[in-house]
């Protein structure tokens, strides 16, 4: 790793946060007559890939930088008073928690500008949709970096108005309720978050994330703890999302175009099981114990929930829809993640954080490919496509058909692919929870939730029978297989699922010391 001095990593991750709102508003400029290129729409969009790209070197330079041997240490902070009279600090800070999500947000945008670069939305002009793109971005990594409360909810906040915008502007059939169901769904959770967010920092004395984590709860009476886990629990579910406040998320995934899809479910998502990990389990450790096993109660309701879900969906006849199936398989993923943070053991949690890249990097592949079988086929009607527009896909372009393919078996949990430890560290988590939770209870979560991955791995692979398998139709054409931009695009994903896969411990090293430190309350 590189030796970097820490006002070097302040600036660094300064500049991840910054970059990409002051290219948002570059993006909405004239663009300069020697960087138009064919087109002004043609600069745009290589705008947003440069924007995307230089935030990306930044992530990597800063993990480089990082001290992966003091991981629970949180590094390139920087600590400013900003509203001295609400006692709001300009606080940022990175540790092994964190440092992951940070890289995993940059690469995904990054991805998905460059596939909108040769594949750009059909929708209003590019302008708009690089803007909101690169907003979304900055609004996304902050909330990963702040560790204020205040600063933390509107960091949160700030990212909804664009995945709003790219829903109801890019989006497909049903876009405008779609849109509009996303929007009302998390404000209203969002609101209530906030009102729990004010009773900690009001009673604590502070809204600063690393004394409250230090506090470890101390500060807060039994029932205040107990009144804001309820509270910020809720708007945070609602954002991860946990079953049954999911409903949302399908009619989002199937409406929202290619890339849309990809950063919600591969980085949208993870910020509400971050605030679990980062907030509640540190800052309110009586409250979350108290709500912990309802919290996994929910948490297999809704793997058994988004399993089953998926299996009607991907049956003959059922006139599934690809999208909303792997929008339902996400309902299923999150499950395993809020029970493993549900039994307050650094197992679990460190389970619940693996499962996270892991589900940034699978989904957001799965979602990528659908949206090429969708541009070859102009369906993802899983009738359809099994019947004659996609279907053999093996036969017809074997590329795709094998990407689909690895992407499938990576999300069923495959020994040796992304997948399979998330979920295995959660089911170790739950087989021996915390003290003074209900072991037998936790037992009888984890056969549940291993129940489901039998049926995650029913539902994928009739999704591969029916999709890849069988002999070519005569009257199917030829369809083109993988293009060069689509191998930029997901080759990185497919690369990353398979190192994590193999090797567990370039991400468990990261979070492990950090989550001991944080479950300690701060003080190993």
């Amino acid at each position: 790793m590189i030796d970097m001095s820490e006002s070097v990593m302040q600036f660094l991750l300064a500049f991840l946060l910054l970059a990409p709102l002051l290219g948002a508003l570059a993006a909405l400029l004239p663009a300069p007559p020697g960087l138009k290129g064919r087109s002004p729409e043609q600069a745009v969009l290589r705008h947003g890939v440069t924007v995307t790209g230089v935030v990306l070197l930044a992530a990597i330079v800063l993990a480089l930088g990082f001290d992966h041997d003091h991981p629970s240490k949180m590094q390139a902070t920087t600590d400013i008073s900003w509203i001295p009279a609400l006692h709001v600090r300009l606080h940022l800070g990175v540790d092994g928690i964190s440092l992951p999500l940070l890289v995993l947000t940059a690469l995904l945008t990054f991805l998905c500008a460059l596939y909108s670069y040769f594949k750009p939305a059909a929708g209003p002009a590019p302008k708009a949709f690089v803007s909101l793109l690169l907003l979304l971005e900055g609004g996304t990594l902050a909330t990963f970096a702040v560790l204020d409360l205040l600063l933390f909810f509107l960091a949160f906040e700030t990212v909804l108005i664009p995945m709003y915008f790219l829903i109801a502007r890019w989006g497909g059939a049903d876009r405008a309720r779609a849109a509009w169901r996303f929007i009302l769904y998390t404000l209203l959770g969002s609101v209530i978050m906030l009102l729990g967010l004010l009773l900690i920092g009001i009673k604590a004395g502070t809204f600063d994330m690393v004394a409250l984590a230090t506090d470890n709860g101390r500060s807060l009476t039994a029932s205040v703890q107990v009144v804001a886990v309820l509270a910020i629990g809720v708007g945070l579910a609602v954002k991860t999302p946990m079953w049954p406040l999911h409903s949302w998320l399908p009619d989002a995934h199937t409406a929202a175009p290619t890339v849309g899809s990809v950063l919600l479910a591969g980085v949208l998502l993870k910020m509400g099981t971050y605030g679990f990990v980062r907030i509640l389990l540190p800052a309110a450790p009586h409250g979350f114990h108290t709500f912990a096993p309802y919290l996994a109660a929910l948490a297999v309701a809704g793997i058994i929930y988004g399993s089953l879900a998926c299996l009607a969906l991907a049956r003959e006849g059922a006139k599934g829809d690809l999208k909303r199936l792997i929008a339902y398989s996400s309902v299923g993923h999150m499950g395993f993640v809020l029970l493993g943070i549900a039994t307050m053991t650094p197992t679990g949690v460190n389970g619940a954080l693996f499962a996270n890249i892991a589900h940034g990097l699978i989904t957001g592949l799965l979602f990528f490919l659908v949206g090429g079988l969708k541009d070859r086929t102009g369906t993802v009607d899983l009738d359809a496509l099994a019947k004659g527009a996609g279907a053999a896909l093996y036969g017809r372009a074997p590329r795709l058909g094998g990407l689909l393919a690895f992407a499938a078996v990576a999300s069923l949990g495959l020994p040796g692919l992304a997948g399979f430890w998330g979920e295995m560290l959660a089911l170790f988590g739950a087989f021996d929870p915390a003290a003074g939770l209900s072991r037998p209870a936790f037992l009888t979560f984890m056969a549940i939730a291993a129940f489901g991955t039998l049926l995650t791995a029913a539902y994928m692979l009739v999704v591969v029978r029916r999709v890849c398998m069988g002999a070519v139709p005569q009257e199917a054409s030829k369809l083109t297989d993988v293009h060069a931009f689509e191998y930029a695009a997901w080759a990185p994903l497919v690369v990353l699922t398979v190192l994590a896969g193999l090797w567990p411990r370039a991400l468990l090293g990261l979070t492990d010391p950090a989550v001991q430190q944080l479950l300690a309350g701060g003080t190993r």
